[in-house]
């Protein structure tokens, strides 16, 4: 695409379904390098990720010709077939419906990769949704309690 160019710059988030412990620390690097296949195979570039036990945080520089709703889809809906064909799990995997998407500038970036990728550090101060809450926060987004994700600990709703 000539005489285009950009600077985009996703910070994305989303939650197993039922917000299930599902993620062990032994398939959690597995998930998370096929993961970043995917990114890469769509022409974005992976930055940082971090795969939870519960949810996954994901730092990707956009491809001007990829949108956030269909990389994320993909994701999503190739990461949970590749789970779910190596049989991790007693009945099926599934990543609940809906994500966040925030932007981040580039002077940012080192933050953000930084915050990502010592999430087991994070966590022991903020349980998931507080984290989820403050970035929404923090990004000034309006929000209904009733669209969250489901939790599992009922804190604030």
């Amino acid at each position: 695409m000539s005489n285009t160019y950009s600077q985009i710059y996703i910070h994305i988030v989303f939650a197993v379904k039922g917000r299930a412990f599902q993620i062990s620390e032994n398939h959690r690097t597995v998930i998370e390098k096929y993961i970043c296949g995917i990114i890469d195979n769509s022409r974005c570039k992976s930055l940082a990720i971090y795969c939870n036990p519960d949810h996954t945080h994901i730092l990707v520089s956009f491809s001007p010709l990829v949108s956030v709703s269909d990389l994320t889809r993909l994701i999503k809906a190739n990461s949970s077939k590749f789970i779910n064909e190596n049989k991790w799990f007693l009945g099926k995997f599934y990543w609940q419906e809906g994500y966040g998407a925030f932007s981040c500038s580039k002077s940012k970036i080192e933050g953000v990769k930084d915050y990502i990728l010592n999430q087991q550090r994070h966590h022991r101060k903020k349980t998931f949704q507080e984290e989820y809450i403050s970035i929404l926060k923090e990004c000034k987004i309006e929000y209904d309690n009733r669209y969250l994700f489901e939790w599992t600990d009922k804190k604030n709703n």
